[in-house]
């Protein structure tokens, strides 16, 4: 009877709170899948950037391996070489803090 009825009503108001917390719970599962497939999408791409940052430089340090063995004729040349790639290193610093800042 009456008891029956109470309990029927706990247990509906117990199924509804469970469903709701589900749903909260699917919402956040859904969220986190979301944000590690971005984030997994972002380091394959810094992958492939420092794989072809790596590249540019085997290259430049071939070159200038290449200038230093060909004797004391290009000494003038790679200074210059040395010069400008530390410049152009600081200016890439400095680019790179004031677009943080």
């Amino acid at each position: 009877g009456r008891t029956e009825a109470m309990l029927e009503e706990e247990n509906s108001a117990h199924v509804d709170g469970l469903s709701s917390k589900i749903s909260r719970l699917k919402g956040l599962a859904l969220d986190i899948e979301s944000d590690t497939k971005d984030s997994n999408r972002y380091l394959d791409g810094m992958g492939t950037d420092f794989d072809s940052s790596q590249g540019l430089l085997t290259g430049s340090m071939n070159r200038i391996s290449h200038m230093v063995n060909s004797g004391k004729a290009n000494r003038k040349m790679m200074c210059y070489i040395i010069m400008g790639l530390s410049a152009l290193f600081f200016l890439s610093y400095y680019l790179v803090l004031k677009v943080r800042a």
